[in-house]
């Protein structure tokens, strides 16, 4: 799969002598966007394989696996059931509605029931209500997601430094287990969970050219004026739009640690474009926005 790269001009750029790239893989599927295509790769080839006809996965009202999922499944003659937290709303969001044409069928829970969504008795209790399924992980990751993260890099993938937005950290994992040795990996977190991120990349790879940065992140659903005005500068500057949960921090991120001398000078940076951008119309429509949606 050939995917374009595109390299960044800014006199920044120049001054600290910077070069910077980004990785389009938000281009390649219209909606099951960026990394969640290659976490769910994997995932479907074994449902498949295994013969289920039902995929089963958990978000939140603005999930973009939730979209992602829905799409997957459709395409691939899967049926499909997402657990949402929280409660249900009388008017759905665009996520909801789009994964709901997708023929995703939606089940609410309570927060405090969604966090027991890793416990045996959960899951039992989910298959008497829905029969047997395929359980895909919120967020996707699990270690076939990070087998399909690793495809994210290729051979032209050379340069010094490769940045990446940090959710679940499979996407991370994958990119670090596919670098050079020579390479430093760099994530940003779109949440705050450093330490627990920190252990569960730990557990998914044996390398230690990576590092975590959370000094960017605000959360899922909090919206920063700051960050929203350079996602509109950003995108009439390049043509580039980010997403402000995940893409947008971790773009902020690079270009303020460039500023800071953070890289080496001469260096090369590679910023992945994990997609997410569907989750911009939910921030649109919940904060009065206009944010970039494609």
């Amino acid at each position: 799969m050939k995917l374009q790269t595109q390299e960044i001009s800014l006199s920044l750029l120049k001054e600290k002598k910077i070069r910077l790239f980004i990785k389009r893989i938000d281009k390649v599927h219209p909606f099951v966007s960026g990394n969640k295509w290659y976490k769910l790769k994997y995932n479907l080839k074994v449902a498949k394989e295994k013969g289920f006809k039902t995929l089963l996965t958990f978000g939140g009202a603005y999930s973009n696996h939730i979209i992602a999922t829905s799409c997957a499944a459709k395409e691939n003659s899967f049926q499909s059931i997402a657990i949402i937290r929280g409660e249900e709303q009388l008017s759905l969001n665009p996520t909801l509605s789009f994964a709901m044409e997708n023929g995703m069928e939606l089940h609410y829970v309570s927060r405090s029931d969604y966090r027991l969504k890793h416990t045996s008795n959960f899951i039992i209790s989910l298959k008497e209500k829905f029969g047997d399924f395929y359980l895909v992980p919120e967020g996707g990751t699990n270690d076939l997601a990070i087998k399909g993260t690793a495809e994210i890099l290729d051979k032209m993938d050379k340069q010094d430094y490769i940045c990446c937005a940090v959710g679940t950290g499979g996407t991370i994992a994958g990119i670090i287990n596919a670098s050079d040795n020579k390479q430093k990996i760099i994530g940003f977190l779109a949440i705050k969970g450093f330490d627990t991120l920190q252990k569960n990349i730990e557990s998914w790879t044996n390398k230690q050219n990576w590092k975590l940065i959370n000094d960017y992140c605000g959360g899922y659903a909090k919206v920063n004026e700051e960050l929203v005005a350079f996602i509109h500068q950003f995108n009439l500057a390049h043509n580039i739009s980010l997403d402000v949960v995940y893409t947008g921090k971790m773009m902020f991120g690079i270009l303020d640690l460039i500023g800071q001398d953070y890289f080496v000078k001469g260096s090369s940076i590679l910023a992945i474009h994990t997609g997410g951008l569907q989750g911009n119309k939910g921030m649109n429509e919940r904060f009065g926005l206009n944010l970039p949606t494609k």
